[in-house]
């Protein structure tokens, strides 16, 4: 199965000190929705993996969380992509729990849900704490310069990080990875 593993604010959408609370503040960032259709055509399966502290703190409910996902699946739709499934961790900081990365929590669930071992699965993410969690689970991790890391990258990124513009120049990464032959030994 070929697996990827994206952060949502900042890296698929624009985010928001304030936090996204509302599917009007929800504005896909330029590109992302078509570099999440063109890993689909490729044959990529995109889940999400997002900290929804909001919903902790009590500043938006599920269902208006729901509504915000319910948006990005339509706008994605239209454009013939599609996310898997999204998988978001709803504890605030001081919850203490396994799903808020930086720990694996949330990794650990897709890769429990879909069957597959992580090692190597391209995660990308616009927070250090995005790809420390991507990183613990196995995963390849991958820092898009929007969001968070847009203002310049952050120091401390796990080993073998690559960083990309944005999540479409993450997409034309894997799909030219992915296009190249294999080397055989002969």
């Amino acid at each position: 199965m070929k697996l990827v593993i994206l952060d949502r604010d900042g890296t698929i959408n624009s985010d928001s000190d304030d936090f996204v609370k509302t599917p009007d503040e929800w504005l896909p960032l330029p590109g992302s929705l078509e570099a999440i259709a063109r890993l689909n055509h490729a044959g990529w399966h995109v889940v999400i993996a997002s900290n929804q502290s909001g919903l902790g703190r009590g500043l938006f409910d599920v269902a208006s969380l729901n509504a915000m996902h319910a948006k990005m699946h339509k706008m994605l739709a239209a454009i013939g992509g599609r996310v898997d499934a999204v998988f978001y961790c709803p504890h605030s900081p001081e919850e203490s729990c396994n799903c808020r990365k930086p720990l694996p929590g949330l990794f650990e669930q897709i890769g429990a849900r879909f069957g597959v071992p992580l090692k190597g699965v391209p995660t990308a993410g616009d927070s250090l704490r995005d790809l420390q969690a991507g990183a613990a689970a196995g995963c390849e991790p991958h820092l898009v310069l929007t969001g968070k890391s847009a203002k310049g990258q952050p120091d401390g990124l796990p080993a073998g990080t690559t960083v990309h513009k944005d999540l479409a120049a993450f997409a034309d990464f894997i799909l030219q990875r992915a296009a190249k032959p294999l080397a055989v030994a002969i």
